[in-house]
């Protein structure tokens, strides 16, 4: 108000008079220590205060988030293949860890011309095998998104669309959202270039390519997620997808648990939850409605399990987002197979090779030597004629009416730290008793090798990225 006054004395004939000038000058004056006062408002001040955060932000960075992790095949999820029959189901399985193979293969990779030794598929990045529902912006619009390990960036499909896919749920309109905003290219976000960033006008715009040449492109965009009915975060970036091409399988987009600055896990991390979740899956020959428990923040934890066991990840600089880890060898029912040389599993100068874990990928696969002198040991030590496997495409396999899971050994992978995680028969061998075929869920690599979620079904795995660790204890998950 004393501004507005002033301009307007400035403006008006009656303030020519030097007399009226002074006395306003004089009044101005004495009221400049009150105005001092008020400096704790101005801008600058602002600027360096911590913004506090809403009730339902303050209780998701107290007490940690758990959400359900449902299958693709579940009649939950948007991509529910119908009523298919299981050999159908693992054949699918097997044919998607194949088509994730190749593209980790390439990701991993500094080498970018490496031949993928799975065809290109038409999926995004491999299409993922578990889904997560979350709400987006103000009112909330819920989704399910498919959830990576091997990538960061989160995205949804948006309005207005060049291209988008089709999506079980409502396409997102940031136009109907209060709590959306475009990053600008002046912004960190779009500077720090986490992604492939461009400028176009004044908005950051995206592009987030996968090696099987599916894509996202669109607004690099801030906006209120909500994962609970009273649990939700304001300003997490996300990309904000108006040209989409792949097949998402009618999900709604990519949720990325990398290890990236933009994945929702080191966005979460940055509200002082804590930089870990865990997770702890059903075995896949349960009935795929059931939903695997995963948790984020304070709520990941393995509850001072005696029988856990620990070891570090491993940096790959070509690909800092993935979660590798040191592998030193694997016994076959206790005996260590020494005839695999102990760099088989490490990460190359080129970034190729290396053994990693990743929720995404169904089998386990393994450098095609250490395959080998695994699939042999086993075949000695079970001595049963084997049955063949190509109507699910595994490899070794036995009928499933003339042996029984006793017959086979325990797989011990054996971690740089001790960590020594044991495969029983049932986390290693797939029984489909439609066929009369059991097989052993694992293929060989050209490239490298990976720890798919079929190993480690009824393991709560906690990765802790606080501390650089995968801790990880043989749980049912059911009882969590």
């Amino acid at each position: 108000m004393i501004y507005s006054c002033r301009r307007s004395m400035a403006t008006s004939p009656s303030c020519a008079d030097p007399c009226k000038l002074f006395l306003i000058y004089l009044l101005l004056f004495s009221m400049l220590p009150a105005l001092m006062q008020c400096r704790p408002l101005t801008p600058p001040k602002m600027m360096h205060e911590k913004r506090p955060r809403p009730a339902a932000e303050h209780d998701i960075v107290a007490a940690g988030l758990r959400v359900g992790l449902v299958h693709r095949d579940s009649p939950l999820s948007p991509l529910f293949p119908g009523n298919i029959t299981s050999t159908e189901r693992v054949k699918q399985a097997v044919g998607r860890s194949q088509e994730r193979l190749g593209t980790l293969v390439h990701r991993s990779s500094a080498e970018r011309k490496l031949q993928m030794e799975a065809p290109l598929s038409r999926g995004v990045g491999g299409r993922g095998e578990f889904m997560m529902t979350v709400g987006i912006g103000e009112p909330s619009l819920s989704y399910s998104g498919i959830v990576d390990t091997g990538s960061d960036l989160i995205w949804t499909q948006c309005l207005p669309c060049d291209s988008c896919l089709n999506q079980s749920s409502p396409i997102y309109d940031p136009s109907h959202s209060s709590t959306y905003k475009a990053m600008t290219c002046e912004s960190s976000e779009c500077q720090s270039n986490p992604v492939n960033t461009f400028c176009g006008g004044e908005q950051c715009h995206y592009l987030y390519e996968y090696a099987d040449r599916s894509s996202s492109a669109g607004i690099l965009s801030s906006e209120k997620f909500t994962f609970s009915s009273h649990q939700s975060v304001q300003q997490i970036i996300f990309g904000c997808g108006q040209d989409n091409h792949g097949d998402l399988g009618r999900g709604g987009g990519m949720v990325g648990f990398g290890r990236g600055s933009l994945s929702l896990i080191s966005q979460l991390a940055s509200l002082g939850i804590g930089n870990k979740f865990s997770y702890c899956l059903m075995p896949f020959t349960d009935s795929p409605s059931k939903v695997s428990p995963l948790f984020i923040g304070h709520t990941a934890t393995l509850n001072n399990n005696t029988n856990a066991s620990s070891t570090p990840f491993v940096q790959n600089m070509a690909q800092s987002s993935f979660y590798y880890l040191s592998l030193g060898g694997i016994s076959v029912g206790g005996a260590l197979l020494d005839n695999i040389p102990a760099a088989t599993f490490d990460i190359q100068d080129d970034g190729s090779g290396g053994f990693m874990i990743d929720s995404g990928t169904t089998l386990t696969y393994l450098y095609v030597d250490a395959y080998n002198v695994l699939k042999n040991t086993l075949i000695s030590s079970i001595n049963l004629p084997q049955a063949d496997g190509s109507p699910i495409h595994l490899d070794l396999c036995y009928s499933s009416s003339s042996s029984h899971l006793s017959n086979f050994p325990t797989i011990t992978f054996h971690f740089k730290g001790g960590a020594d995680y044991d495969l029983p028969p049932q986390s290693y061998m797939y029984v489909d008793h439609s066929s009369d075929i059991m097989c052993l869920s694992m293929l060989p690599s050209s490239h490298m090798s990976v720890l798919g979620n079929f190993q480690q079904q009824n393991y709560h795995f906690l990765y802790d990225n606080d501390n650089n660790m995968l801790s990880f204890a043989p749980t049912v998950c059911d009882a969590l």
